[in-house]
């Protein structure tokens, strides 16, 4: 047993050892920079960018966690997934209810819109307008104006389905899942269909293979393909075209959160494997093994670089054309927080952790994979936390509260 699984098995806790004193600098007070739900002042740090007030601000050195440049509440109810914090241009929007928009910069309300969608409903983006299921459940899906919460579009597949959700979306169609409801309101099977995004007409819809379920569906559009996974531990494979099936294949473990795509390929994690699948085919094309008893968390593709951590606490980079590892970071071994949550700005990749336990928002220098610091905003909530990228800032999530960190 190598000594990185006896550290894992033992669960000796080096916490703060492992991070460095320096990663969690400031106080409590320090690092949200201001109490109760307003916004925080910018950094102090010289050079940077500079926010409305005047502030300039630029990510700390190794060793130091940041300050985060304002702080608001919100209304996430850890409902959505990946899909619960995104950033469309200038705008920030949390899923929930009410369904908020703030500057990226100044943290202030830009908009709002309660009742507009279904608990736990997933943001959507394509072709610059955010989808999500009605709030009427009368089998509506509404189109909003990210910038101005105000609706754009609408459209229904028909009767007959049980409250269609959008799972992906690009510049020709939203994409739907729906139950088709029986005659005692029951719904054993589903269809996906396309919705256009010009006419509102259904552009096609296909049944799904008796057994499948509604629920655990993560997507992604790439090429004139649809990709998705399922908790059947499924991955298929659609021409957005046509809607037609190309393949589906059973991989040995769930797609909980994510999954990545490359050029042609679809790169989902298999346990102890990451495993590259072709578009088109179906066809393995590199497989990628860790350790025995240490399973891939979900992967992510930026800028040309994959990157995944795994149940031992390691952070991995690696070439996503072929399966080659780039580099292997195990500075967090003997922690209890896994990163399942990517975005990168610059030179540095950040890993928002799924347990807040010496976790939080981990900053890896995207070259070596070094770990340059780590922000926790030390409020004692379990909740995961989110990041994604925000121009020279990130926002990051935990619990109920939205933070902006600097980024560059």
């Amino acid at each position: 047993m190598s000594r990185r699984q006896a550290l894992r098995l033992a669960r000796t806790g080096l916490g703060l050892a492992v991070l460095g004193a320096g990663a969690w600098g400031c106080t409590a007070e320090e690092e949200t920079g201001a109490s109760g739900g307003g916004t925080a002042p910018g950094g102090g740090d010289k050079g940077g960018d500079t926010n409305k007030g005047g502030n300039t601000f630029t990510t700390p050195p190794p060793g130091t966690a940041p300050r985060p440049l304002w702080q608001q509440e919100t209304a996430n109810d850890d409902l959505a997934g990946i899909h619960a914090l995104a950033v469309f241009g200038d705008t920030v929007v949390v899923a929930g209810d009410p369904l908020v928009g703030r500057d990226v910069v100044s943290g202030e309300e830009k908009w709002s819109r309660p009742g507009v969608t279904i608990p736990g409903a997933k943001l959507i983006i394509g072709g610059g307008t955010l989808y999500l299921a009605s709030a009427e459940y009368d089998g509506d899906v509404v189109g909003l104006d990210p910038a101005t919460g105000k609706e754009t579009w609408r459209s229904r597949l028909g009767k007959g389905y049980e409250q269609p959700r959008p799972i992906a979306a690009d510049d020709r169609h939203v994409y739907v899942l729906a139950g088709i409801l029986e005659e005692d309101s029951s719904t054993p099977t589903n269809v996906i269909a396309a919705i256009d995004t010009t006419s509102g007409k259904i552009a096609w819809r296909e049944q799904r293979d008796k057994g499948t379920e509604e629920f655990g569906i993560t997507a992604a559009v790439v090429g004139g393909r649809l990709a998705y996974t399922d908790f059947r531990k499924n991955v298929t494979v659609r021409d957005t075209t046509t809607g037609r099936q190309l393949w589906t294949k059973k991989i040995g473990r769930s797609n909980y959160y994510r999954f990545a795509v490359h050029e042609d390929l679809v790169i989902v994690p298999d346990g102890q494997r990451l495993r590259a699948f072709a578009l088109a085919a179906g066809t393995e094309r590199w497989s990628l093994a860790n350790e025995k008893f240490t399973w891939f968390n979900d992967p992510q593709v930026l800028d040309g670089v994959l990157y995944a951590s795994d149940s031992a606490y390691g952070m991995w980079a690696v070439d996503p054309g072929t399966g080659k590892r780039i580099w292997h970071n195990n500075d967090l071994v003997g922690t209890a927080a896994e990163a399942w949550q990517f975005a990168k700005v610059g030179g540095t990749v950040y890993g928002a952790t799924e347990h807040d336990r010496n976790g939080g928002v981990h900053a890896f220098d995207a070259e070596t994979g070094k770990l340059r610091w780590t922000y926790n905003d030390k409020i004692g909530e379990k909740q995961k936390w989110y990041v994604v990228p925000a121009g020279k800032r990130l926002a990051a999530m935990h619990a109920k509260r939205l933070y902006a960190l600097p980024a560059v």
